[in-house]
């Protein structure tokens, strides 16, 4: 199992974050031992600048390999939030030597997953979600406002990876990102519905 991540997938997080926009899906890879396997989160001893984004994850059903965009939607069928967990200080400093930063995005625990999955069959409308910190909205998101579909990124990354069945996509984080610290406490939830509720220790 893998776990893809899109970059730069809602415009106004690309603007906090000034970057361009991009002209096609940009991915990076988190490994297994990312996924949150205890009920609260600790802060890793290698930063001091520890950022979360909550996205919309999509779980793959089966393998596929240069999926063409009008058949993405066969290869997904529920869907659920994450959380990609950035060590920011570790990004920036890779970012200016020019060297690779999954040292900063694929550390153990960066993402928390919700146990809770939803159908995504009969899903017409848009999908809304939100992150609360110490109980404030921080973050709001809507599947509308992704720059690349579901569909699109499916079709994309199967270009260059085959997925397979039980690999996760995390489709990209909308604006609001930010600093956590020990003490914190995150909560986040799909379509009304609470998903995640942790604490930062």
């Amino acid at each position: 199992m893998k776990i893809i991540c899109i970059g730069r997938n809602y415009a106004e997080h690309a603007k906090e974050m000034n970057s361009p926009l991009p002209s096609s899906p940009i991915f990076f890879m988190k490994p297994e031992t990312s996924l949150l396997r205890t009920r609260d989160f600790f802060y890793p001893k290698f930063t001091n600048d520890l950022h979360y984004e909550c996205e919309i994850v999509l779980k793959i059903d089966k393998v596929g390999k240069n999926i063409q965009e009008k058949f993405a939607n066969t290869y997904y069928s529920s869907f659920t939030l994450g959380i990609d967990f950035t060590a920011r200080d570790l990004q920036k400093n890779c970012k200016e030597k020019g060297l690779p930063w999954e040292i900063a995005k694929s550390f153990d625990q960066s993402a928390p997953l919700s146990k809770k999955w939803f159908p995504i069959k009969g899903i017409q409308e848009n999908i809304d979600f939100d992150l609360k910190l110490n109980g404030e909205i921080v973050q709001e998101g809507s599947s509308k406002d992704m720059l690349f579909s579901f569909d699109q990124i499916i079709s994309y990354v199967s270009k260059y990876l085959t997925l397979k069945k039980g690999d996760l996509i995390f489709t990209g984080t909308p604006s609001g990102v930010g600093e956590v610290q020990i003490g914190d406490h995150l909560k986040a939830s799909l379509m009304g519905k609470e998903v995640l509720n942790f604490n930062i220790r």
